[in-house]
C-alpha cells in the first residue's frame, strides 16, 4: 500500500473497508451511464468502479494524480478510466458540466464540500444518480422531510427534484485511514430529469430558514414588507404560528411561485 499521508486541507479519509466498498458497488443503478467520481484518493473505489463501467474522476492533489496514473496506466490507455487534475467546483464553474454525457455520480467525498458538490450536482442536468458517502448530519439534511428535526432548505430542494433519495447505510471511523472524528453515511438520490434546480427558489429557502427556530413570517420579513405577507398567509391560508420546519416542500414550491409572480407584476 502507498505510504500516503492524507491532507487536512483536502478533507482526506482514505476509504479501506472492503466489505463496505463492496456495499457501494452493489447500490450501483443498472444502466448504460457513465460514472463521475471526485475525489478518488488512492483509487479503492475506483478499483472497483472501472470493472464495470467507464470512469472519469476528478482529483486536485498532485501527490495523488501520480500514483492514480501509475495505478491505473492500462485503464486510462484503453480509456475506460480519465484522470483529470482539477478542482471540481472549478471544474462546473468552466464546463457546467462533469461529462458530455448522462452520468452517475459515485464517490467518497471529501466533507468540507460535500454539500457544494451535491447542490452543484442537482444543477447539472446531465447527472442522473448520486450516490455519495458524506458525514451522516449531511446525509439526514438532504433526506430530512417535514416536522424532522433536521428539516432544512437541503431536504426541501431534494424532494422536489428526486424521484427517490435515501440513506443507503451508515459507515464507522473504523472504516477510513486516518479514521474521521464522525460517523458517514452512504446517500443516494435519483434526480427527476425533468425537473431544473430555480436558484431564485434556493435563495427564498435561505432567507426562510435564516432562524430556523423563529416563525416562518418573521424570517420572510428580511425579503417581503408586511403587507405581502400578510396578503401571502391569507392566500395560503397560513396559521402565523407556522416555524419553518413545519411547511412542505409543496408548500414552499406554492409560496414561492406566489412571491416570484407578485415580483414580476
Amino acid at each position: 500500500m502507498e505510504k500516503v499521508k492524507a491532507k487536512k486541507e483536502f478533507g482526506q479519509n482514505f476509504l479501506k473497508d472492503s466489505s463496505i466498498l463492496d456495499k457501494i458497488i452493489q447500490s450501483m443503478p443498472h444502466n448504460n451511464n457513465h460514472i463521475v467520481e471526485i475525489g478518488p484518493g488512492l483509487g479503492d473505489l475506483t478499483k472497483n468502479l472501472v470493472k464495470y463501467k467507464d470512469v472519469t474522476a476528478y482529483e486536485v492533489d498532485t501527490d495523488l494524480i501520480g500514483i492514480l496514473k501509475s495505478k491505473f496506466a492500462n485503464e486510462i490507455e484503453s480509456k475506460k478510466f480519465t484522470l483529470k487534475h482539477i478542482d471540481v467546483l472549478r471544474a462546473w464553474d468552466e464546463l457546467k458540466f462533469l461529462h458530455d454525457g448522462k452520468y452517475d455520480l459515485i464517490a467518497n467525498l471529501p466533507y468540507y464540500i460535500a454539500t457544494n458538490i451535491i447542490l452543484r450536482a442537482f444543477e447539472d442536468e446531465l447527472c442522473e444518480h448520486i450516490i455519495v458517502m458524506v458525514q451522516k448530519e449531511v446525509a439526514q439534511k438532504f433526506t430530512a422531510k417535514v416536522n424532522d428535526k433536521e428539516y432544512s432548505s437541503l431536504g426541501i430542494i431534494t424532494e422536489l427534484i428526486s424521484k427517490e433519495s435515501k440513506i443507503l447505510f451508515d459507515v464507522p471511523a473504523e472504516a477510513f485511514d486516518p479514521m474521521p472524528k464522525v460517523t458517514s453515511s452512504v446517500l443516494y438520490i435519483k434526480k427527476d430529469l425533468s425537473l431544473k434546480l430555480d436558484k431564485d427558489f434556493n435563495r427564498f429557502l435561505k432567507a426562510c430558514f435564516v432562524q430556523p427556530r423563529k416563525k416562518l413570517s418573521k424570517n420572510l420579513s428580511s425579503i417581503l414588507d408586511k403587507s405581502k405577507i400578510l396578503a401571502l398567509y391569507e392566500e395560503l391560508e397560513l396559521n402565523d404560528n407556522l416555524r419553518p420546519h413545519e411547511v412542505s416542500s409543496s408548500l414552499y414550491s406554492q409560496m414561492h411561485t406566489k412571491v416570484k409572480n407578485g415580483r414580476d407584476k
